[in-house]
C-alpha cells in the first residue's frame, strides 16, 4: 500500500547529530547570516553603493557564482535520474542524496541571483503575468523553478518511500534542468554585441561542465556524509565515489579539449574584440585566474592526481573534486567578466583595452551567503533525513 506518511523519526539520524555537525552548522549557518544581511542592505542602500558592478560591467561575481550552482545543480539532478532510472549501477545507492544535494546546491544558486537583482518580486510577478518566450532568461527562469518544484515533488515522494514514483518524477526534473542549463549557456551563446560568449559551443560547455561539477559533488557529499559519522567507508561507498570518479575524469578530459578550442578561434580569424577579451584571460588581468586556479588547480593537477592513483583512493578523488569545483567556479567567473572587459566601442574616446572589475566586500559575503546555505542544508539533511537519503530503495 502506498505510504502517505512522513515522520521525522523514521527518516533522521541520530548518528549526524554530534556536536561537531551542529559546529559547522554554525560556521556554515554564519556565512549565510551574514550574507543575507547583507544583501537586505543592499536592497536598502542601493546596489550601486554596496556591489562593484557598473554600466560597463553591469555582471559579476554573483552571476557567475549562480551560473557555477546551477550547474552543479543540473549535474546532481541528471546523475541522480540516471541512477534511480537504471538501476544496479554503482552510484544508484547514493542517488536519494544526490537528489536532496541538487535540491539545495539550486537554492544556494537562488540565493545569489535573488540578492543580484534590484528587484526578483517584480521577476516572479512578471514571469508569469507577462513571458517573453523569447528570451533565453525567461526560459532559463521558468525552467529553473519548474525544476526545483519538481524535486521538491521527487524528495517528498523519497520521504515517503514512493520510489517508483519518485524516479519518474525525477526524470521531469532532469529534463527540466537540462533545458534550463542549456538555455542559461544560450544567454550567453546568443549576444552577437559580446563575441567572447557568441557562438553554439557554450552551451554544450555548461551541459559538460554540469556533469563534471555535479560528479565531483557527489564525491564529496558522498564522502562526508560518511566521516561525519565518524564511519570508515564501506564498500558500497567506496564503489559509488569511484563510480563518480570515471564521470568526474571523463567529463574533465572533454572540458580540457574544449577550453583549448574555445580560444583558438579567437586567434585564426575572430573578432578583435573576442581576441582581447581572450587575451585578457591569457596574459591579461585575468590570467592569474585563468592560469593557475583554471587550469593549473582545477584541471592539470586533478588529472594528474586520478591518473596516479588510477581513481583508487577515495581521498585523492575527494581533493581532485574540491580542485575540480574550486577551478570551475573561477571558470565561470573568468568567463563571465572576460566577455564584458572589453569596451564596446574600443578605439573611440581613448578607451583602455580592458575595463576594470573586482568583486566588492558585499559581493564576496553574499556569494558566500550561497555556499553557506549549501553547508547547512548538507548537514541538516544528513541529519533530519539520513536515513532516507542512504535508503537505495527500488526505484526501478
Amino acid at each position: 500500500m502506498m505510504n502517505l506518511g512522513f515522520s521525522l523519526t523514521a527518516t533522521s539520524d541520530p548518528e549526524a547529530a554530534k556536536p561537531g555537525v551542529n559546529l559547522a552548522t554554525a560556521f556554515f549557518g554564519l556565512f549565510l547570516g551574514v550574507g543575507v544581511l547583507v544583501g537586505c542592505y543592499a536592497f536598502i542602500a542601493g546596489h550601486e553603493h554596496v556591489y562593484n558592478n557598473t554600466r560597463d560591467i553591469p555582471w559579476g561575481i554573483l552571476i557567475s557564482t549562480y551560473a557555477f550552482l546551477a550547474m552543479t545543480s543540473t549535474g546532481l539532478c541528471v546523475l541522480a535520474a540516471v541512477s534511480h532510472l537504471y538501476g544496479g549501477n554503482k552510484l544508484a545507492p547514493t542517488a536519494n542524496r544526490l537528489v536532496w544535494g541538487s535540491l539545495i546546491t539550486i537554492m544556494g544558486a537562488f540565493t545569489c541571483i535573488g540578492f543580484e537583482l534590484e528587484g526578483p518580486h517584480r521577476m516572479l510577478l512578471y514571469n508569469i503575468i507577462s513571458p517573453n518566450i523569447t528570451s533565453n532568461i525567461w526560459w532559463m527562469g521558468t525552467l529553473y523553478g519548474l525544476a526545483v518544484g519538481i524535486m521538491i515533488v521527487e524528495f517528498w515522494l523519497i520521504l515517503t518511500r514512493q520510489y517508483k514514483t519518485a524516479a519518474l518524477v525525477g526524470i521531469a526534473g532532469a529534463l527540466a534542468e537540462i533545458a534550463a542549463n542549456t538555455c542559461l549557456g544560450g544567454v550567453f551563446a546568443t549576444l552577437p554585441s559580446r563575441p567572447f560568449w557568441y557562438g553554439g559551443i557554450v552551451p554544450m560547455l555548461f551541459i559538460s561542465s554540469a556533469i563534471m561539477q555535479g560528479a565531483a559533488a557527489a564525491i564529496i557529499f558522498n564522502y562526508f556524509a560518511t566521516k561525519i559519522r565518524g564511519k570508515e567507508l564501506d564498500e558500497t561507498m567506496n564503489g559509488a565515489i569511484q563510480a563518480a570518479g570515471k564521470v568526474m575524469f571523463f567529463m574533465l578530459v572533454m572540458i580540457v579539449v574544449a577550453t583549448f578550442w574555445r580560444l583558438v578561434p579567437y586567434y585564426v580569424g575572430g573578432t578583435d574584440n573576442g581576441r582581447l577579451a581572450a587575451d585578457a584571460l591569457l596574459s591579461g588581468p585575468l590570467s592569474t585566474n585563468f592560469k593557475f586556479f583554471e587550469l593549473s588547480i582545477g584541471m592539470i593537477i586533478p588529472l594528474i592526481l586520478m591518473i596516479i592513483t588510477k581513481l583508487k583512493s577515495p581521498l585523492m578523488l575527494v581533493i581532485s573534486a574540491a580542485l575540480v569545483l574550486l577551478g570551475m567556479f573561477f571558470a565561470r567567473y573568468d568567463m563571465v567578466v572576460a566577455g564584458q572587459m572589453v569596451p564596446h566601442y574600443l578605439g573611440w574616446d581613448n578607451l583602455p583595452n580592458f575595463l576594470s572589475y573586482s568583486p566588492s566586500v558585499g559581493e564576496i559575503l553574499v556569494t558566500l551567503a550561497g555556499f553557506g546555505l549549501i553547508g547547512v542544508g548538507f548537514l541538516q539533511g544528513e541529519r533530519f533525513f539520513g536515513k532516507s537519503l542512504s535508503d537505495a530503495g527500488d526505484h526501478h
